[in-house]
């Protein structure tokens, strides 16, 4: 099977030994069931761990991770997520997190070919030119790059805040604050993006301020 496979194995029997010897009734607790405070929606990379990078324990984040964070309106599975959180776990916050030097943004910048994700690369492309003055702007291809990330995020916190899930929250009442963050891949913080909104109100004045 390889050797990376069987270290797999045995890295998780170490796992189930460490959190035992930490408390015997780890498991039995968490197979009781979930109840998150917060949606993740976040990048694929491999490099963003959503749990750790906020130092929460397994059963504390509801994750949906995808090419470059995207909310996507046709996207079932995030939508799927979302409602699920939302209106049966009741999470009170959903940070949609990007960060910098994320591969899916950066192909968005270009123009070649990698393969079926052109379809998703389209979206984000599609944020490119909802910005493209600003950011054809700038001069400095890596601080281009993360100010292109940056607003990414932002675009998608307003998508989310769009979807009638959340517009149905909000409603009825419901408590739900979204937030857009970026991850330094090479400081390990995260930067808050300032488009904290939760309600409609919120959205529309964070929307005229939002760059």
């Amino acid at each position: 099977m390889g050797e990376l496979y069987k270290k797999l194995l045995e890295n998780n029997k170490k796992w189930v030994d460490d959190q035992l010897a930490i408390d015997k009734d780890f498991f039995k607790d968490l197979a009781k069931g979930q109840t998150p405070q917060l949606l993740w929606i976040g990048c694929s990379d491999s490099r963003v761990p959503a749990n750790e990078i906020v130092g929460a324990k397994p059963g504390d984040v509801f994750v949906h991770r995808n090419i470059a964070n995207m909310v996507v309106h046709s996207d079932m599975n995030m939508l799927s997520v979302l409602d699920y959180a939302v209106n049966v776990l009741k999470v009170r916050h959903v940070i949609v997190c990007g960060h910098y030097c994320c591969g899916g943004v950066k192909a968005a910048m270009g123009n070649s070919s990698i393969g079926i994700i052109d379809n998703w690369i389209r979206h984000i492309k599609d944020v490119y030119r909802l910005h493209q003055k600003e950011l054809d702007s700038i001069s400095n291809e890596e601080q281009r790059f993360n100010k292109f990330v940056e607003v990414n995020v932002k675009e998608q916190v307003f998508d989310l805040a769009k979807t009638s899930i959340v517009q149905n929250a909000w409603q009825s009442n419901q408590p739900l604050f979204l937030h857009g963050w970026v991850y330094g891949l090479n400081s390990g913080y995260v930067t808050d993006l300032d488009v904290n909104i939760s309600s409609e109100k919120d959205l529309d004045d964070v929307y005229q301020l939002k760059f």
